[in-house]
């Protein structure tokens, strides 16, 4: 009876097929953090960072602003606080349907709603204020941690200050990306077929 009954949900998801997304391993001198990128909802925003990833901009780039109880910011300055060249902005995807809960990360801008290049930021709680339809025009998230929340948190504790050209947030202890490896997900594969066996 229960072959039968597995192989009838199986006859029946015959046609669905794997969803996954692609994962970004992000290495600091704090520890590693894994993220899963939205692709689906910000397939702009995730491409482009996934081109600013493979191509080595973010190696020995820093999280220059850190605010507890708030985010940390990086992806544009080097361990000088030097802000680096990047491409041209992307359209601010806020409106895809997701928050900026805690351990989502979403992209930086300035005023300009649609002015984001490489930065982003990973939130330390939900940011409500950030969201579309906010006070602030939206913020758009483009993935999740899904492991290493606690070096995110880790670097809630370490004391800021001023540095470089900023007048204060900064950490006094470098939090350093060493660099960001992407993992693509396979092709999306049909469920196996009644009678088939993995």
């Amino acid at each position: 009876m229960k072959k039968l009954i597995s192989a009838l949900i199986l006859t029946m998801m015959s046609s669905i097929t794997l969803a996954a997304q692609p994962v970004a391993t992000m290495e600091t001198n704090l520890g590693n953090i894994e993220i899963e990128l939205a692709q689906d909802k910000a397939p702009v925003t995730v491409k482009n960072f996934i081109e600013y990833a493979q191509s080595g901009f973010y190696n020995n780039t820093v999280f220059h602003r850190v605010i507890a109880g708030f985010m940390a910011q990086g992806g544009g300055y080097d361990t000088k606080l030097q802000k680096k060249s990047t491409k041209a902005p992307i359209v601010n995807e806020s409106s895809n349907g997701l928050k900026n809960d805690r351990a989502t990360i979403a992209m930086a801008r300035t005023s300009n709603p649609n002015s984001a290049t490489s930065q982003f930021f990973i939130n330390f709680r939900d940011n409500d204020s950030l969201n579309f339809g906010g006070p602030y025009g939206g913020y758009a998230v483009f993935g999740k941690v899904i492991k290493g929340m606690d070096v995110v948190d880790k670097m809630a504790t370490i004391r800021t200050g001023p540095g470089g050209q900023f007048r204060s947030d900064v950490p006094t202890q470098p939090i350093i990306i060493k660099k960001v490896t992407i993992s693509q997900p396979e092709q999306a594969k049909p469920v196996a077929e009644s009678g088939e066996t993995k």
